[in-house]
């Protein structure tokens, strides 16, 4: 097959302890799904339901590589999250067929530009320029699931400058990885190769150009990121 451009290279995360790599299809997230963090952003978590937006695929970033401050914010935030990687897919997915369809699990940083999303709320537009630019999702290796037997009760935390700013629990989301998986399969086709960005818990913050972040999730791993100025 012939392209008029080069095609550029897939994106991929490596598997934890293994030459293998997971080859990312679409990146999808799950936004106001742990009830503190609901309230520290002014929301009521009794009447707000988590809500879904994307990424690019290519908005990864592997643990330990550089992230550029990016371009249009001057508050950048951080918030920990569990990440689901799927081996497979479809659509209409029950909670029983959902749950079969999970590799792994990850670390990932989903990186939000917070007066952007702010703005656009006033406005009732959609998040997409707030959520999904460049090297917005690190993530660290992937573990397969059958190695986190406690994933969905595991500590989250995440420190900026070696300072705790996220210590939650993974089995406080409003909606777990089962259910979440349903849910998103009600909406989109999902495929193997997807990844799926579960929420943050309270204490999201800001952070700038030579910051040193750490996230980890108890039983999955940790994700290494330090910040640059935008080249």
């Amino acid at each position: 097959m012939d392209f008029v451009l080069a095609p550029l290279p897939q994106a991929s995360v490596p598997i934890a302890d293994s030459q293998s790599r997971f080859p990312v299809h679409r990146i999808y997230c799950v936004g106001q799904n742990y009830a503190e963090h609901v309230r520290e952003m002014g929301g009521d978590p009794s009447k707000t339901r988590p809500v879904f937006f994307s990424k690019p695929a290519d908005a990864v970033v592997i643990n330990n590589d550089p992230v550029s401050y990016p371009l249009a914010t001057e508050n950048l935030h951080y918030e920990a999250e569990l990440v689901v990687a799927l081996k497979s897919g479809g659509r209409n997915l029950s909670i029983e067929e959902s749950k079969t369809t999970v590799y792994g699990y990850g670390v990932g940083i989903d990186f939000t530009r917070r007066d952007l999303q702010a703005k656009c709320k006033s406005l009732g537009q959609p998040w997409d320029v707030a959520k999904g630019f460049d090297q917005s999702a690190p993530i660290s290796a992937i573990k397969p699931a059958e190695l986190c037997p406690s994933v969905e009760s595991s500590r989250i935390w995440l420190s900026v400058n070696g300072e705790i700013k996220q210590d939650g629990n993974t089995d406080d989301m409003i909606w777990n990885v089962a259910s979440i998986i349903a849910e998103l399969s009600n909406f989109f086709e999902l495929k193997a190769g997807d990844l799926i960005y579960t929420g943050t818990p309270s204490g999201v913050g800001p952070v700038v150009a030579g910051d040193k972040l750490l996230a980890g999730i108890e039983g999955v791993g940790e994700l290494s990121v330090a910040m640059t100025a935008l080249l």
